[in-house]
């Protein structure tokens, strides 16, 4: 198929939900804030330019090095004046970044993380606190630059673990908001505001129930409510409603037409991830990126299809759950891809997939394509985790819940379920339907009209299916008033640490899909199923610069504007070791008590030593991984040739590697971990006092009741998790309507 360029579309704006009103921090706690955020990202300027506070002075020379560096890789007539202007930018000069940080505070970040931050910058405007914590009586804000650098830089090791957390908190948040809204960088990495490559397509058109004004609960009857509209509900809803049944959908967040995607990223990371992307493990170390949108993560994902492998399945049917082995599991497998059209026929691998099969080719490490959701069709865009505008990817809301849509079923956007309602019967508890929330759209924006009003609704149902994802759906569980203690336990998150390789030429790595290819050799390192997959990467510049390590302003400017020429890579973990996922004690959101284990980490060291030499046998320049503490590689002068006859046998390489390992630098407390695949809180199993759901998905104790998403997991699954979660709830939602038609025939045999 020919590449079509479009130049003329531009994506819809996407309004942003008013930022609460509540102070969160005093005007003093937010300029010491601010102050430091320049410090992350500050003015960068010669001995001889106007300063300030907000100024890093380097010497004249430097600073010619560095703009003369940044100009050489831009196309633009005015590339020397844009470079100036990127490194003399701060965060706080720009409103977008302080509005950005006054609703990151305001409404993703739980109380308990606030109280501690409130803590340290009141501590630092005191005269006791600001001596203990740098050394000085002067607030940090007052000091001069050089000083208050320092002073932050140290935080990184302090003793004190506060400041420690403080240190890597504040590095994360204020890279990842000025790379969302800096007006400069997309224009110094050549990033376009939408893909040059893909013709933009309108996807199913939706409708949703609206509910009048009104005092009393709005109610609903349906045979079957299906609480969430990501990779598991769309399958249930999609075969429930053409076996002929009532079926109702809800979902706490709202639906996009392809007319407004790609988002940008403040809009996309608001209304599509769970906490606006902001959502981070209790000890700061791992980032988690979870769908929150229509359509949930199949909306924001990456296309990756891969079917569940012969060693889990075999895992997990030896744990009493034989249906994994089972003929009927295969075709479930086979069932979902032909319905999103998986292939991997069609693919037109970009310069970082390529490489990654290269490379594993010259190193000898098993490798192979991965196959994509689209349709069988080609799809050459690597911006789909901010929508897919051409809707070439088939995710739910272009498959299972349009085909849902046409059999009948009928769908409730801005609900937020409150919790199962259930009946009591002389055999048990039966589940009855679910209670929750509507918020209109209009009152989700905060504007006024007709349209704005919240509403209680209450829907009454034969059949309940939580599919809220595994950060969710447990919670829901939970706040139901169901007691099992392993709700919300053996939470997988298949923890990734990035790389990145940088080579000479322009690689433009946002182009083409994002993941195409895997290298399994490292898949099973303890002959027990736990190892390392190495996969490339989405390359937006607010989902992946953010996670690299921040040494100084100016060093940090210059790396991200390596973006063009680098290709990224991910070392995504089938951990052994678990964690939780629990409610917060006072506003009941999720929160993440998880841990990279030692184990675990010891199979991530020998996977990122494989990345590093794919690298180097395919020629990059450097390699870089997400330690502060790791040097990143810089290949040497006389070792240009990748294929020079000692191959990674360099000497400069092997030293590297030798250190890697020594360091082991990926500790938690030395990198920044990421998940974007989150399994297990609602584990499947053969009793109730290792699991949540039994064999078929129904939550022990609670007839009628079943979970279907990716938290039903026994384990981590290995492979992104979309296609073994949707065949899992493609089974147990056949299954359900075969039980509602027995149900249905012995009612109406009992009335007759």
């Amino acid at each position: 198929m020919a590449e079509q360029t479009v130049t003329a579309y531009v994506p819809l704006d996407v309004s942003l939900p008013p930022i609460p009103t509540e102070q969160v921090f005093s005007d003093l706690q937010w300029k010491t804030l601010l102050a430091l955020a320049d410090t992350v990202i500050p003015s960068v300027r010669s001995p001889s330019s106007p300063k300030s506070l907000s100024t890093k002075v380097v010497p004249d020379c430097d600073l010619k090095a560095a703009v003369s560096t940044l100009a050489s890789h831009m196309h633009d007539p005015e590339a020397t004046k844009i470079a100036e202007q990127y490194l003399e930018e701060t965060g706080s000069a720009n409103p977008l970044f302080v509005e950005g940080l006054r609703r990151l505070f305001a409404e993703y970040i739980h109380q308990e993380g606030r109280n501690g931050i409130s803590l340290i910058l009141n501590a630092l405007n005191s005269k006791a606190g600001s001596l203990l914590l740098t050394g000085s009586i002067t607030a940090i804000q007052d000091q001069p630059f050089e000083v208050r650098e320092r002073v932050f830089r140290s935080w990184e090791t302090s003793r004190i673990k506060p400041l420690r957390a403080i240190y890597r908190a504040f590095t994360a948040i204020f890279k990842k908001t000025w790379i969302s809204v800096s007006p400069t960088i997309r224009l110094v990495v050549g990033f376009p505001r939408v893909p040059i490559h893909g013709k933009p397509a309108d996807g199913f058109e939706y409708k949703f129930l609206q509910f009048p004004p009104g005092d009393k609960p709005e109610i609903i009857e349906a045979d079957v409510v299906i609480v969430g509209s990501g990779c598991g509900g769309s399958v249930a809803a999609k075969n429930l409603a053409e076996a002929g049944y009532k079926v109702l959908v809800v979902e706490k967040s709202y639906h996009y037409p392809s007319k407004h995607f790609p988002m940008d990223f403040t809009e996309g990371f608001v209304n599509m991830f769970e906490t606006g992307g902001a959502t981070m493990s209790d000890d700061g170390s791992m980032a988690v990126l979870a769908g929150s949108t229509w359509g949930g993560g199949g909306t924001v994902n990456w296309s990756a299809a891969l079917q569940t492998q012969g060693y889990v399945r075999r895992e997990w049917a030896s744990n009493g759950l034989p249906f994994f082995e089972s003929f009927e599991f295969q075709q479930s497998l086979d069932h979902v891809c032909e319905r999103m059209g998986v292939s991997s026929e069609h693919t037109k691998h970009n310069f970082a997939n390529r490489i990654l099969l290269d490379g594993a080719r010259k190193l000898g490490y098993a490798a192979k394509p991965v196959p994509q959701n689209t349709g069988g069709t080609a799809h050459y865009c690597g911006y789909c985790t901010m929508g897919c505008h051409s809707t070439d990817k088939k995710g739910p809301t272009e498959t299972f819940l349009a085909d849902a849509a046409d059999a009948g079923a009928t769908f409730v956007e801005g609900f937020r379920a409150e919790k199962i309602l259930f009946k009591k019967t002389k055999g048990g508890r039966v589940a009855s339907g679910i209670q929750g929330t509507w918020t209109s759209r209009d009152s989700y924006l905060g504007t006024t009209g007709m349209d704005r009003e919240t509403r209680e609704v209450i829907i009454k149902a034969d059949k309940v299916i939580v599919s809220c994802g595994t950060l969710q759906s447990p919670l829901l569980l939970m706040r139901s008033g169901l007691k099992n203690p392993q709700i919300g336990r053996n939470l997988y998150l298949h923890p990734v640490v990035l790389s990145a390789a940088v080579f000479e030429e322009e690689i433009r790595p946002w182009e083409g899909a994002a993941l195409t290819t895997v290298v399994n050799e490292f898949e099973n390192q303890d002959n027990q199923g736990h190892g390392v997959k190495i996969e490339n990467v989405a390359m937006l510049p607010a989902v992946y610069l953010p996670t690299f390590p921040w040494r100084d302003g100016l060093d940090y400017k210059l790396w991200a504007a390596k973006l063009p020429r680098m290709t990224g890579f991910i070392a995504l973990t089938k951990e052994r070791d678990a964690g939780r996922v629990y409610p917060d004690p006072v506003d009941g959101r999720a929160r993440i008590s998880y841990s990279v284990s030692a184990y675990d980490r010891k199979h991530i060291v020998e996977a990122l030593v494989a990345t590093a030499k794919i690298a180097y046998i395919s020629g990059a320049k450097e390699f870089h991984t997400t330690s502060r503490e790791m040097a990143p590689f810089i290949r040497p002068a006389d070792a240009s040739d990748p294929n020079a006859p000692e191959g990674v046998n360099n000497e400069a390489l092997q030293a590297w590697i030798a250190e890697l390992r020594r360091q082991n630098p990926v500790d938690p407390e030395r990198t920044l971990y990421a998940s974007a695949h989150q399994m297990g809180t609602c584990r499947m199993g053969a009793s109730s006092s290792t699991s949540v759901v039994d064999p078929n998905c129904q939550v022990w104790g609670a007839k009628g009741l079943y979970v279907m998403d990716a938290s039903v997991f026994p384990s981590a699954s290995g492979v992104n998790p979309m296609v073994t979660n949707m065949a899992i709830a493609d089974w147990a939602s056949q299954n359900v309507a075969e039980m509602l038609k027995r149900e249905k025939s012995e009612s109406l045999m009992a009335r007759l």
